[in-house]
């Protein structure tokens, strides 16, 4: 399904079932985290993050694997409200559910926000943002 910035409409909703989230990937995130922190000078809070950076991350790749706006979409534009609400560990089975919240039109493109929720096996929320991105017309 690919979108026009036209074509999207407040209150759409996007779902993606599930990505197992791996024990050897979780692992390897962590050490690419870990090493960031260790190249660092001070303190590094990422290490404090990890579990819910690597959740994000799969959660954003989620949707983009929807692929909803196709070739349209230009750039993410960031991401607000960020909330980790429960943590996930590996083997845990990873959903997503978003909804178009606002869209904005500009001169040349337009700007679509997004409420991204992501859940664990049993429908539990882990995760929960709001995500803007670029889309060209």
């Amino acid at each position: 399904m690919k979108l026009k910035f036209n074509d999207i409409t407040i209150g759409q909703r996007f779902e993606k079932e599930f990505y197992k989230m791996d024990k050897d990937e979780i692992i390897s995130f962590y050490s690419l985290i870990h090493n960031i922190c260790m190249s660092m000078k001070r303190r590094c809070n990422l290490v404090d993050l990890k579990e819910g950076l690597h959740t994000i991350c799969v959660s954003f790749k989620l949707w983009t694997d929807l692929n909803v706006l196709g070739d349209d979409l230009i750039a993410g534009t960031g991401i607000d409200q960020l909330k980790f609400v429960r943590p996930v560990f590996p083997d845990v089975l990873l959903y997503i559910m978003t909804e178009v919240i606002d869209k904005q039109e500009r001169r040349e493109d337009g700007e679509v926000i997004l409420q991204l929720l992501s859940f664990k096996n049993d429908r539990e929320l882990v995760l929960k943002a709001h995500i803007s991105a670029l889309v060209s017309k």
